[in-house]
């Protein structure tokens, strides 16, 4: 018989818990007691260290071929609002960043149907050229898909090249949930979650570290998001290219899904980083995602297992778009503020998670 006391018992024991445990936490009303034990578990892996870094986000283009439902970012070309940066234009922005202090630039875009894949690698080694002090995070596994068809390259072909061109890893996005009944719903124009699995496990053998994402908040059940959780939980069984988890709240205010939707609550946000940090055992970061789930949210997140606050991000639009109403960007100094006053180790990072400096 499932009960909190049988999985508390476990979870103290350093035995992991299974989707059936992991359901009963997301129908529990012990928030705290949920938090505990997150708590515990990210205690075991980080102390009292809670990370981030000094980055910076460009997307180059929202002109995209796909129109994904819940997406308020795309455009079609032509559209009012469309936009496609100049390769100098990224250069510049990468530069402007780097002599800011940032370690890292994070790039990800629509598809856009007219740019051929020559042009992101030289965005890539325009960037590494021009602000080579940056560690250059790039594309999901959706624009890996798409380079691979609009190149004719295989997959591992298309990472061989980007990585030439100065890649150094991936972020975690187009994941949204992994089940494939969801994403019909929601995404139905985007690669299948097994193809999602796929790429990422050939950027993990190709010895790309990356980071995993689930948007939540939508028509999704908590069966599903254990379910997505499962899927990943199992990959990094097999390749241990995860770095970090980043659970991201769906923004309902200008999302074309039209469904009877109410986004998240606090409670809601706070439940599913604790149950994420306890299931994921073999991922060592839990990340708040403090665009979409302001900064308030984010700060009480470190007393639910979170150990990563992302960065200082500036100009973020893909949040932004869909009606995020966090600032665009926040100072170093206001991370390590926010960090401090939760009672924990402000520590600066890498991409890669070595640390810089602790505060």
């Amino acid at each position: 018989m499932i009960n909190f006391e049988t999985i508390s018992a476990k979870v103290r024991a350093g035995v992991r818990i299974n989707s059936g445990e992991a359901l009963f936490l997301f129908n529990s009303n012990d928030l705290l007691g949920i938090g505990e034990l997150a708590v515990l578990v990210n205690e075991r892996k980080n102390g009292a260290n809670v990370y981030f870094n000094v980055n910076r986000h460009i997307n180059p283009t929202n002109v995209c071929v796909n129109r994904c439902a819940f997406c308020a970012f795309s455009r079609t070309t032509g559209e009012d609002g469309a936009y496609t940066l100049a390769l100098d234009e990224i250069c510049r922005r990468a530069c402007e960043a780097e002599s800011e202090g940032a370690t890292e630039v994070h790039i990800v875009g629509g598809l856009h149907p007219d740019l051929p894949f020559e042009f992101y690698e030289e965005a890539l080694r325009g960037i590494r050229t021009s602000a080579p002090r940056l560690h250059i995070k790039a594309f999901t596994a959706v624009e890996i898909e798409y380079f691979s068809r609009i190149s004719g390259l295989a997959i591992e072909k298309v990472f061989e090249r980007l990585i030439s061109a100065g890649l150094g890893s991936m972020p975690g996005g187009g994941a949204e949930i992994l089940v494939e009944e969801v994403r019909q719903k929601i995404c139905p124009e985007k690669i299948s979650g097994e193809r999602w699995l796929d790429i990422i496990r050939l950027a993990h053998l190709g010895g790309l570290k990356t980071n995993a994402t689930m948007l939540y908040g939508h028509v999704e059940t908590a069966s599903d998001r254990i379910a997505h959780m499962e899927m990943l939980r199992t990959l990094q069984d097999e390749t241990g290219g995860f770095q970090a988890f980043i659970p991201l709240a769906f923004q309902t205010e200008n999302s074309d899904l039209k469904l009877d939707i109410k986004g998240t609550s606090g409670l809601d946000d706070l439940k599913t980083l604790a149950i994420a940090r306890i299931f994921l055992d073999n991922f060592d970061h839990i990340k708040a995602y403090w665009i979409m789930l302001g900064e308030k949210i984010a700060q009480v997140s470190l007393a639910f297992g979170v150990n990563d606050l992302d960065g200082t991000v500036v100009e973020e639009k893909i949040g932004h778009d869909a009606g995020a109403n966090s600032p665009q960007s926040q100072t170093k100094d206001g991370i390590i503020r926010l960090i401090k006053k939760a009672g924990k180790v402000p520590v600066e990072r890498d991409t890669l998670y070595h640390p810089i400096r602790s505060y």
